[in-house]
């Protein structure tokens, strides 16, 4: 036997063995527990009846949402935001049917969100035993994004809506779906999905 053609052999079925574990790998995946919406509907407040999307957001150039503002004095007030890179920026309108939630999910900047109808229950998947708090209509809070995962939810037997202003990378998604957190509790879409708000 040649030993030439001896050494070569187990070099060849390496090289087919190696893509056949990585296809079979990738067919075989688990896929993630990502959480999407559940009845919310997202309307584009910027531009109405086009989708949010970064086409259809406001854009700013790096050093446009560098504000600085120091009123302490006169109003015992003073605000500053320093933003690297460009921007856009979203005002949307969320509108939860009750039974509705935003599913598990993040955003890569923040958001600034004022419950305008109804009452919101959000729930923040790092709070110690994921207590949620509750949002009447008038409300604002904040989400700073940036991997803080969270989901809203109106628990309440009227339509809830916010209204919210995001700040994210140019060009990002301002949306990312989460995974369900371990310590938090499942929430699943009813059957059928919660009707729209009139």
């Amino acid at each position: 036997m040649n030993s030439l053609t001896n050494f070569k052999k187990p070099q060849i079925l390496s090289l087919l063995i190696a893509p056949a574990l990585v296809i079979i790998a990738v067919l075989t995946a688990v896929p993630a527990d990502a959480t999407p919406s559940c009845g919310v509907t997202t309307s584009n407040l910027l531009y109405p009846g086009q989708p949010v999307d970064s086409a259809h957001a406001a854009h700013f150039l790096d050093g446009a949402l560098d504000l600085m503002c120091n009123e302490h004095d006169q109003y015992g007030w003073a605000l500053k935001t320093k933003v690297k890179g460009d921007s856009d920026v979203y005002i949307v309108q969320n509108t939860f049917p009750p039974g509705a939630d935003s599913g598990w999910h993040t955003h890569p900047g923040p958001s600034l969100i004022t419950v305008t109808a109804g009452t919101i229950t959000a729930y923040e998947a790092d709070a110690p035993n994921c207590t949620p708090t509750i949002y009447n209509t008038g409300d604002s809070f904040t989400d700073l994004g940036c991997g803080d995962v969270h989901l809203l939810r109106n628990e309440g037997p009227v339509c809830a809506i916010t209204i919210v202003v995001q700040i994210v990378p140019a060009g990002q998604v301002r949306r990312i779906d989460a995974d369900q957190p371990p310590n938090c509790p499942a929430f699943t879409c009813p059957s059928p999905t919660p009707s729209p708000c009139p």
